[in-house]
């Protein structure tokens, strides 16, 4: 008669044990979460306060990971020694980080960090100005997922006013239209 050891049984035990919950949390490439921005340009007029929509599909929490907003078409600046990169904004550690912001951007910009839980990273940009207009980065740097990043592009005109065009047709139609100075 054979007397099994501690090891014997225990360790088969233990493998079968965590193998479940390994299986249950491993995600497959199409199930990894992805950053998502507009499809299309946000439009704004100057002093209007916009959301440069993003957000990660399937939702993920993100609330302790980092969350970079940048301008990737902006050239470093020629007198910073150190070639630092500087944000629009910066999540990390469960805050906005100041030190590395874009001076013209100082207490201009946030997050909804309420909803950092549901993978919601949208900017929200107050008081916009003709220089924020340009492509923005939104960006996870340490989520496992092969999209990581997203742009949205913002596009600011002087002045936006709306008007109503009137059609003379069979059918007496009216058509709401936007015009724009300066926009396209």
């Amino acid at each position: 008669m054979r007397h099994f050891g501690v090891v014997e049984f225990v360790l088969p035990l233990v493998l079968w044990t965590f193998r479940i919950p390994f299986c249950v949390t491993a995600r497959t490439e199409d199930e990894a979460p992805r950053v998502i921005g507009a499809p299309r340009p946000i439009i704004a007029a100057v002093g209007d306060d916009v959301i440069l929509p993003c957000h990660l599909q399937p939702t993920f929490n993100v609330q302790r990971l980092t969350v970079e907003w940048s301008l990737p078409d902006l050239k470093p600046d020629p007198s910073d020694r150190l070639r630092g990169v500087k944000y629009v904004h910066i999540y990390r550690k469960r805050e906005e980080d100041r030190t590395m912001k874009i001076q013209s951007y100082s207490g201009r910009t946030s997050l909804f960090t309420q909803e950092l839980t549901n993978g919601n990273i949208s900017l929200e940009i107050k008081n916009v100005t003709l220089a924020d207009g340009g492509r923005y980065r939104c960006f996870i740097p340490k989520l496992r997922s092969r999209v990581r990043q997203a742009t949205v592009r913002l596009v600011v005109g002087e002045q936006l006013s709306r008007c109503s065009v009137h059609c003379f047709t069979s059918s007496d139609e009216t058509h709401e239209c936007c015009w724009s100075k300066g926009i396209l």
